[in-house]
């Protein structure tokens, strides 16, 4: 960074979680970066959220969404909203998140490359840890197996320092993506066919298929409330795992190889969740979800999960 300041902007999207909010935003004022502005975009709140912000955190744009387009679309709204105001570095970042005072001058100093002067960085994250488990890890950044199946690096793990130096990664947890400008102007914004899950995932795909570099920083921390150790997913979430999958591996061409075994890996579940006594009855949402992503892929319908 070397004496240069890059303008960042967080992109806060909530709905209905005023103290979540007010709690990140609290954490985002306490940071030491100093060329930092934050901009919530809110949901059709009724908590009293957008009153409580603007009461609290005056210099806080708030932006009232006039439609729900998904976090994929939602958040573009906020990511256009930064650009506009001049953001060389745009920062998504969930409402249950809580940052350490340094995060943001950490992932800086690694964005920008005090040490290497590297500007091929184009996406950095920070160590994800459990807000209910402050030292256990939730996500050292992420993976993308031969399956085409995400992963988090180190998730459930305690932080041990096992995670010493920023190395590259395959993507960077959407609870907290920060993205150069360039990034955007070059590849676009999230994809909103995906609506909800994948998205960040492919968006970090698209960029390292652009030549840029996807970096996790261990020496920037966040905790984040959302995933718990424990987290069973819904069904809307089996939907949107399965359908978005496969979108991700269409938009990007997937060899045969990893169709084979994802649609193998697909139709075994859809059978054992069918078929095994103990699971017939247990599964039975999770079963009509995951059909239901299959062949909504198939014939194309995307953004928000049918009722």
């Amino acid at each position: 960074m070397a004496g240069r300041m890059p303008h960042v902007v967080s992109v806060i999207l909530n709905t209905n979680r005023r103290e979540d909010t007010l709690a990140c935003l609290a954490s985002l004022q306490a940071n030491d970066y100093p060329n930092h502005t934050a901009l919530v975009l809110d949901n059709a709140s009724t908590d009293g959220s957008v009153e409580a912000i603007r009461a609290q955190f005056p210099s806080v744009q708030v932006l009232a969404l006039a439609e729900n387009r998904g976090y994929a679309g939602n958040n573009n709204v906020g990511i256009a909203a930064a650009l506009a105001q001049g953001a060389d570095w745009v920062f998504v970042l969930n409402e249950d998140t809580i940052l350490a005072p340094d995060c943001l001058r950490q992932l800086m100093a690694v964005a920008e490359g005090d040490d290497t002067d590297d500007d091929t960085i184009g996406i950095v994250g920070p160590l994800v840890l459990h807000h209910d488990e402050p030292t256990v890890i939730q996500s050292a950044g992420g993976a993308l197996g031969r399956d085409w199946q995400a992963r988090h690096l180190g998730q459930n793990q305690p932080d041990a320092g096992q995670f010493r130096e920023p190395r590259p990664v395959d993507w960077i947890s959407g609870c907290a993506i920060l993205v150069r400008r360039a990034v955007i102007e070059q590849v676009g914004m999230l994809d909103e066919r995906f609506f909800y899950y994948w998205e960040e995932t492919e968006w970090c795909l698209r960029a390292r298929r652009a030549g840029w570099q996807v970096v996790h920083v261990p020496q920037a921390r966040l905790w984040h409330k959302g995933v718990q150790r424990d987290y069973r997913p819904s069904p809307s979430v089996t939907y949107y795992n399965t359908r978005n999958r496969l979108l991700m591996m269409a938009k990007h061409r997937a060899p045969l190889r990893a169709w084979l075994i994802v649609w193998f890996q697909l139709v075994r579940t859809l059978l054992s969740w069918s078929l095994r006594p103990k699971w017939r009855r247990v599964q039975q949402e999770h079963r009509t979800a995951l059909w239901r992503g299959a062949f909504d892929f198939l014939r194309r319908r995307w953004g928000m999960r049918p009722a």
